[in-house]
């Protein structure tokens, strides 16, 4: 975005072994800084200083092993949680990576896990919650043992009592370190030696909290003001209970005590921490040295894969029904190229006579034959490029088809479908790209090769005979010789195909591992793009690359292999085929010398038989490319085939003209169906009522989003109902309900389009361009839309990447308002925002609440006090329900101590 001005003079000195606090509004430019100082992006005018060095002359990677990221969206890549966390450190003991997790916060919820550190986290880390990611994350960081450390709203996902846990944690490594800390919350920046508040890209005050705050009329004052108007309205309700409910009371009643331990750095490191401390300057030089480097390590997986149903070539030729005269025309282009090369046969052998007449004649008859020749090559230039033109556009059309219904099928699919690892989406990206593109090789040029063959072959045999049908029998006799060699060429050829009869049981898994080792390389490049800034930070370029590169190994060796086979097969073929060509010429000689044919015939039959042999020779040249083709419509239809257990294509169910929105919960249980040995819900009851807001509290991964995912129809659960207006959701059209629900999410997820587009997707079609303005009006949104040089035009880039993380959820919560929903499902819809936008937003989210159902999932305090129905979930078990104000009084509660702890983390 070259128009879009972030910093213009902008000037900053953090000293080293110090933290500082960037505060300001969503796409102020604070996560810019810490964009710099990564050096994802390097200034145009101006430099960053680390100890007085330019940052652009020290090495890349090693600069990036002294500095430590977590960021606002944690991304994590699609294997166990041991090998997540040890991105960030090469050749990492289990131990290390176990310490780092519990001082992270994290340990608890891993050993909950069946597999604890082995367990799949999924792609992007599906089967984990936005704060169980956020602390593995964090321990990733915690292993590297940085320098420097930034904190971009590491701790904005989790709930308060993990937050007051991690950022203990946080501040203990953060001692003699270089932190610099991007956050909203005033509990997480009060304590940084300096804070500095950046507003449209300028630094407009720094200092400490207490010297911010004497200025009353200054930027910082004022965001405090807003934050803590945002707080607690309600302060007289937590000062009659103050006594009652402390630090210390919920520490000798609460039992979710977590387990912290240090890791032991050795005296050593201690007595060079001051020497080592670093400090950054963007504009101002500064002072000290560095020492110390870094290397790397790989990592690997394993296989298995059910196989695939076989997709007969009926179906596909129905599926190209639309393309018949095409194929029809191509056709008749193949059976005319088909001829030319037999009747190339009788020429040759007419020009070879010639050459034993007279010259009068000779001179004659060459102009003929020369004649003949032009006539052949121009019916060639013609019927060629006809053949391969028209069955080309229907190998197109028909691969255009399958990808349709492919990805057609695939956004149909329950989400539970998407958990599985084989169903990533790099995986399925390469089964919608190069499985479908082989599919082609059936009816594309291929199949245009083949239709000439045919006619190549059946027109020189008719040659052949007719010009000396003794010697062609006698030809023709050799052909089961060549047709051993043939089946042997295409054994050797074909390797693994799944489709040979002959080929064993271990062949065909063969070609299953190999095709799963591509997809599993296909979804590491996947996983690596997608996470581009993470694998930069880490430097696990290399790592990265080793294991994309131990995945294409076993293929290149199994290929390699395939290779010398096949070399050898060719070999055999060559002396068979030359000792056929020894056998036909003499016996063409004793014919002629017996007078049973003459010399012309002998090289009509020996030209219209190695053309036919040619023919054939080509035709099961595809063999190989038309059983991989058949291997991959098989894996193509599987998903086309596989019916959706919960699809949203599907039309029938009951539709309400008029919804309330009262929901029931009626004794459900629940487990992922990608961990099944894990209980999410067992015997859950709740009742919503109609138009009111319920607020789901609790623990990182205690099954509130899922309560969600069970609203929307994500999964059903696996017994008891959930009901809405007294029917049972299931019986309703499922396109229908998720119609009657906004989402936000806790990570909003933006398409790579236009502001504009992205809203419009809320609610499908015919969206107007006032609808747009009036919810970015009421999302706050607008305003930093309309200062975008292009305003509602503006691309988003992939995710959402040009946008802060404020004001993608602001976007997201426009496009759940413009759907107008009668129930609300907010899974921590402000958690990304300032503490202006906050406030705004969720005036306007109060707004639109009104006689809508809202169940909000949420860790802050000011977004859940006003609630009808707080509601504190406990490893999957409702442990507390009630209004704010009843819950508050329950003496050594769990919401009670949430509120103790939320109330000293804000005032300590």
């Amino acid at each position: 975005r070259p128009d879009e001005q972030i910093f213009n003079g902008f000037s900053l000195y953090i000293p080293g072994g110090t933290t500082a606090a960037l505060v300001g509004h969503s796409g102020s430019g604070k996560s810019t800084v810490i964009s710099l100082i990564e050096r994802f992006y390097d200034p145009q005018v101006g430099e960053v200083l680390i100890d007085g060095i330019n940052l652009k002359e020290f090495q890349l990677k090693w600069i990036r092993w002294k500095i430590g990221l977590v960021s606002q969206e944690p991304l994590l890549f699609g294997s166990s949680i041991k090998d997540n966390i040890a991105y960030g450190k090469d050749g990492a003991a289990i131990e290390e990576i176990r310490a780092a997790a519990e001082l992270a916060n994290a340990a608890k919820f891993i050993d909950k896990l069946p597999q604890g550190l082995d367990t799949m986290v999924g792609e992007h880390g599906t089967q984990l919650s936005g704060g169980q990611k956020q602390r593995i994350a964090i321990a990733r960081a915690i292993l590297k043992d940085p320098r420097i450390l930034l904190l971009d709203e590491a701790t904005s996902a989790l709930d308060t009592e993990s937050e007051r846990v991690v950022q203990e944690a946080l501040d203990r490594i953060m001692v003699n370190r270089t932190t610099v800390i991007v956050a909203h919350r005033l509990s997480t920046v009060r304590n940084a030696d300096m804070i500095a508040v950046i507003h449209k890209g300028k630094l407009v005050e720094k200092g400490s909290h207490s010297e911010l705050l004497k200025d009353p009329d200054g930027a910082y004052s004022q965001l405090i003001r807003l934050q803590e108007a945002n707080k607690v309205s309600k302060q007289d309700v937590n000062d009659q209970n103050k006594s009652e409910i402390t630090v210390e009371s919920f520490r000798q009643s609460s039992k979710r005590k977590a387990i912290l331990r240090s890791i032991s750095r050795g005296s050593s490191e201690l007595r060079n921490s001051s020497s080592r401390s670093l400090s950054l300057a963007f504009g101002l030089p500064t002072g000290l040295n560095i020492t110390d480097a870094a290397t790397e390590e790989p990592d690997s997986p394993s296989v298995a894969q059910e196989q695939a149903p076989e997709v007969s070539l009926h179906r596909l030729a129905y599926l190209n029904k639309p393309e018949i005269p095409v194929v029809l025309i191509g056709t008749v282009a193949s059976s005319i190229s088909g001829v030319i090369l037999p009747i190339y046969s009788i020429l040759a052998s007419g020009v070879i006579k010639t050459f034993y007449e007279k010259p009068h004649e000779l001179r004659k008859d060459s102009k003929f034959w020369a004649l003949m020749f032009l006539v052949l090559g121009l019916v060639s230039l013609l019927t060629n490029p006809m053949q391969s033109y028209f069955f080309a556009l229907a190998g197109s059309k028909l691969i255009e088809r399958i990808r349709s219904m492919c990805f057609e099928k695939v956004v149909h699919m329950e989400v539970g479908w998407f958990d599985e690892p084989e169903n990533s989406s790099g995986i399925i990206g390469a089964k919608l790209s190069s499985d479908a593109a082989k599919v082609r090789t059936l009816v594309g040029d291929a199949l245009a090769q083949m239709v000439q063959d045919i006619v190549t072959m059946i027109t020189a045999l008719v040659i052949a005979f007719f010009a000396s049908w003794e010697l062609a029998f006698i030809i023709l006799s050799l052909v089961p010789l060549l047709g051993v060699n043939d089946y042997v060429q295409q054994r050797f050829m074909k390797g693994f195909s799944a489709n040979s009869v002959f080929l064993s049981y271990l062949s065909r898994y063969k070609l299953k591992w190999l095709q799963k080792m591509y997809e599993e390389a296909s979804q590491i490049a996947n996983d690596a793009v997608g996470g581009i800034r993470i694998v930069a930070s880490f430097c696990a370029e290399e790592k990265v690359m080793q294991l994309y590169e131990e995945k294409c190994r076993g293929p290149m060796k199994a290929g390699i292999k395939q290779a010398l086979i096949s070399g050898l097969g060719f070999g055999i073929s060559f002396f068979l085929l030359y000792n056929v060509n020894a056998i036909s010429f003499y016996a063409g000689g004793c014919l002629v010398q017996n007078g049973k044919t003459t010399f012309t015939s002998v090289f009509k039959v020996f030209f219209a038989l190695t053309t036919a042999a040619s023919a054939l020779s080509k035709s099961s040249s595809f063999f190989k490319d038309f059983h991989r083709a058949k291997t991959a419509a098989a894996s193509i239809f599987a998903i086309v085939d596989r019916k959706s257990k919960i699809d949203p294509s599907d039309e029938s169910g009951m539709t309400l003209d008029n919804i309330k929105g009262e929901i029931k919960l009626c004794h459900v249980s629940f487990k992922y169906p990608s961990r099944p040995d894990i209980q999410i819900f067992k015997d859950l009851h709740l009742t919503i009522r109609a138009g009111k807001t319920i607020a789901l509290i609790g623990e990182s991964g205690s099954g509130k989003s899922t309560v969600i995912s069970l609203l929307e129809r994500f999964y059903d659960p696996d017994s008891g109902h959930i009901i809405l207006d007294g029917i049972d959701i299931r019986k309703l059209q499922l396109k229908w309900l998720r119609q009657q629900m906004g989402l936000v999410s806790q990570e909003p997820a933006l398409f790579n389009e236009t502001i504009r587009a992205n809203i419009a997707y809320g609610k499908g079609e015919n969206v107007t361009e006032a609808e747009i303005l009036a919810v970015s009006e009421l999302a706050n949104a607008h305003r930093f839309i309309s200062g975008l040089q292009q305003g509602y035009d503006t691309i988003v880039g992939e995710r959402g990447v040009q946008l802060s993380g404020g004001q993608k959820q602001r976007i997201a919560i426009a496009r759940a308002i413009i759907k107008n929903p009668k129930i609300l499902l907010l899974d921590e819809a402000t958690s990304a925002l300032d503490a202006e936008s906050e406030r705004v937003v969720q005036d306007a989210l109060d707004r639109v609440m009104v006689n809508r159902t809202t169940v909000m999932v949420a860790h802050r305090l000011s977004t859940i006090k006003n609630a009808d129905l707080i509601v504190v979930v406990r490893n999957g078990i409702i442990v507390e329900k009630g209004k704010h104000e009843a819950l508050i009084k329950i003496k050594d509660g769990f919401y009670s101590s949430l509120v103790a702890i939320h109330m000293s983390a804000s005032t300590a």
